[in-house]
């Protein structure tokens, strides 16, 4: 493998702005890596959508990334995760890795009372894909599952830490509260951006898994495993951001949470629905 080959970036893919949580994990745990990411913020949400649906928009936002060279592919989204993995994994030939798997081995290892909770999507939450990754590696593990689907808009309108967005939370969250849960898992990519919040609601007895940033681990494992490494520590690394939608929204959002000034943003069209 060539040194060139290992200066490609990583391409991150989400239905909008949610993967940005994976992405700062890997700007921080990853700092020689160059990053590409795409949210399909005009289509977003996925969670309601129908899965044949969500897997031709995740195979229309891979095949962009390809086009651009990416040495690595990471599936930030979890309604994307749950019904597309698979058959990108088996059907291109640079590593895929989604955020499903990580995030419940996480949740396995941070039970103490083997009660744990996920929130997702309704396409997430409808997969199932949790609960069996759960009880597959703990077939004890008590699983409850709730979707929120007002969850994304409120990320994605960068209403996160409105006092809308608490009093949504707030409401959604009740029939977990009384599921004597310890930990619950951020089943969406955009929940981490409401993190203080679900924090607040739930107590601080639950611990609450970022299953974006639990992926992080995995990609550095693969780097290692398949001698990808970025080891050029000149220069300065690579971060476009793509979007489908408004590239002010997202640059806004991006900029605030990565902590980045003068965000390379740029919009394209990934076609019709």
């Amino acid at each position: 493998m060539s040194i060139l080959s290992n200066e490609r970036p990583i391409g991150f893919i989400d239905s909008g702005v949610g993967g940005l949580t994976v992405v700062k994990e890997a700007m921080r745990q990853l700092p020689n890596e160059e990053i590409l990411y795409l949210g399909d913020t005009a289509r977003c949400p996925y969670g309601p959508r129908p899965a044949e649906q969500v897997i031709k928009f995740t195979w229309q936002m891979t095949r962009f990334l390809l086009s651009k060279n990416i040495k690595m592919l990471v599936i930030a989204c979890n309604t994307a995760t749950a019904v597309a993995l698979e058959e990108i994994k088996n059907s291109v030939d640079i590593p895929v890795i989604g955020v499903i798997q990580p995030g419940s081995r996480a949740a396995v290892k941070a039970s103490k009372t083997g009660r744990v909770g996920i929130i997702g999507t309704l396409g997430t939450v409808k997969s199932g894909s949790y609960k069996h990754e759960l009880q597959e590696k703990a077939p004890e593990i008590y699983v409850s599952s709730l979707a929120c689907p007002k969850f994304v808009p409120i990320v994605e309108s960068n209403q996160f830490e409105s006092s809308v967005a608490k009093k949504i939370v707030s409401q959604t969250l009740v029939p977990l509260k009384k599921e004597k849960l310890d930990t619950l898992i951020l089943g969406c990519t955009h929940y981490p951006l409401l993190r203080p919040i679900i924090q607040n609601v739930m107590g601080q007895q639950v611990t609450l898994i970022d299953s974006g940033a639990e992926t992080v681990n995995d990609v550095s494992t693969l780097l290692d495993y398949f001698n990808l490494n970025n080891y050029e520590q000149n220069g300065q690394k690579t971060r476009v951001f793509y979007t489908t939608g408004s590239p002010k929204m997202f640059k806004d959002i991006a900029g605030e949470w990565l902590d980045i000034k003068n965000l390379n943003v740029a919009h394209i069209d990934l076609g019709g629905e």
